[in-house]
């Protein structure tokens, strides 16, 4: 039965944080590990459900690892991983489906990748066709959806543009371009984060990148690695924005991941009013980690569009869910993207929103929402999404009542700990 919580309104946010660790990386650093030579440890992993998800994945194919709280040790099996005797499940994970669908197209063996009933609904075509330019034989579902079944190949190296911006699909086949020969190329159509290039980096390949186009030759070995994974930036970002409803509120976050191709979140808030300040800025495995400090201000709007849509990506839930308190509104543009995550997170925003009787234009490609408005405590649909479960949370903090979210256990997908952590540094 879905997890209900109720959230009461507050008046300020107070207190110091650090945060789990970043998706992200933890589901980049633990598949490179498991095709690396010798013993990785990895600190602060991800708590989140898709991450486990990976592990287990993983556990499947031969890779023994050892998890103790947010530690986890991987034992490297070199570029050969063990096919599994059952089908890979993928739980929620679409990183995990997609990024692993890059390795397990280098093997010497067919695997089959599924997942829950929200992942199955998730389009695969993406990632299925330039793998299969590269050699692999990849069956699918109706309309290239899960479950996937990928009968591995030697790969050969391919020059190839991204049709839409993707992240998980760049380093699916930066992945497969390990296992490939001759040198492969991937363009993007936008910057989109590089944590898969920087991974990379740190397990000991050489990654080119220039402009928006990222190369790796085949062939290349990895050596193990010792890291501490930065707090996750998307998480963070539903703690900053409740500190952006309340003028006088004062967050400290700790060891958070300030990658420059994520960070635009900071500047971005600090432009709508909130005041941030950065310290103990440094560089681990490529990857910037600092203090991140923010009082709260006069909340005003802003216009979101491409690039900076592919920036924020996934911190768009949470910004459309304070728009109304902001004294000009939101509107956001070019992503069109949302419509095919954990849910239709745009039509979702958009529905709970009204239910807390906010004024909202929906769009294919997003949505205005005007500010200056007061909101009231609802019942509110999480749709079985983490980060809408968690918008609203925000969103309930400066309505007028009680908010009902149903579906709360959502959150556990990335952050098992977020409503136990908001009561903590909400004042009220």
């Amino acid at each position: 039965m879905a997890q209900e919580i109720i959230i009461r309104p507050g008046r300020n946010i107070a207190g110091t944080l650090s945060l789990p660790g970043d998706k992200s990386i933890s589901h980049r650093y633990a598949m490179l590990a498991s095709i690396a030579e010798g013993t990785t440890t990895l600190e602060n992993f991800s708590t989140g459900a898709d991450c486990a998800s990976t592990l287990n994945c993983l556990k499947s194919l031969g890779v023994n690892w050892e998890r103790a709280g947010n530690r986890v040790v991987v034992q490297g099996r070199g570029p050969n991983l063990r096919p599994s005797a059952r089908p890979l499940d993928c739980g929620n994970s679409g990183s995990t489906m997609r990024m692993l669908s890059g390795v397990l197209a280098g093997q010497n063996f067919t695997s089959e990748l599924a997942g829950d009933e929200s992942l199955s609904r998730r389009p695969m075509a993406r990632v299925i066709t330039p793998l299969e330019m590269m050699g692999a034989r990849i069956t699918a579902a109706d309309g290239g959806r899960p479950p996937l079944r990928i009968a591995g190949a030697r790969l050969r190296a391919i020059e190839y543009k991204l049709p839409v911006a993707s992240a998980q699909v760049k380093t699916s086949l930066l992945f497969a371009g390990l296992f490939a020969s001759g040198e492969t190329r991937v363009e993007e159509p936008l910057r989109t984060r590089d944590h898969g290039e920087l991974a990379l980096r740190a397990f000991g390949a050489e990654v080119k990148q220039h402009g928006n186009e990222s190369r790796i030759a085949g062939g290349q070995k990895l050596r193990a690695i010792e890291a501490t994974i930065p707090g996750d930036l998307s998480s963070a970002a539903f703690f900053l924005c409740a500190a952006a409803l309340f003028p006088g509120s004062q967050l400290t976050i700790s060891g958070l991941g300030l990658n420059p191709t994520r960070s635009f979140l900071l500047d971005l808030l600090v432009g709508m009013g909130l005041r941030v300040s950065v310290t103990q800025l440094e560089e681990t495995h490529g990857e910037l980690v600092g203090t991140v400090q923010a009082t709260g201000g006069e909340l005003r709007g802003v216009t979101i569009q491409n690039p900076h849509t592919a920036m924020l990506i996934d911190e768009i839930p949470v910004l459309a869910a304070i728009a109304p308190y902001t004294t000009t509104g939101i509107e956001i543009r070019d992503a069109r993207e949302l419509r095919v995550k954990e849910s239709d997170r745009i039509a979702a925003m958009a529905t709970n929103l009204r239910t807390m009787g906010a004024a909202v234009e929906e769009h294919e490609d997003g949505l205005k929402i005007p500010g200056g408005q007061k909101l009231r405590g609802a019942k509110i649909d999480s749709h079985g999404d983490h980060r809408i479960a968690m918008a609203f949370a925000i969103a309930a903090l400066r309505a007028e009542g009680e908010t009902l979210i149903c579906g709360a256990d959502a959150a556990v997908i990335s952050y098992p700990g977020f409503f136990e952590v908001l009561e903590r540094v909400v004042k009220r």
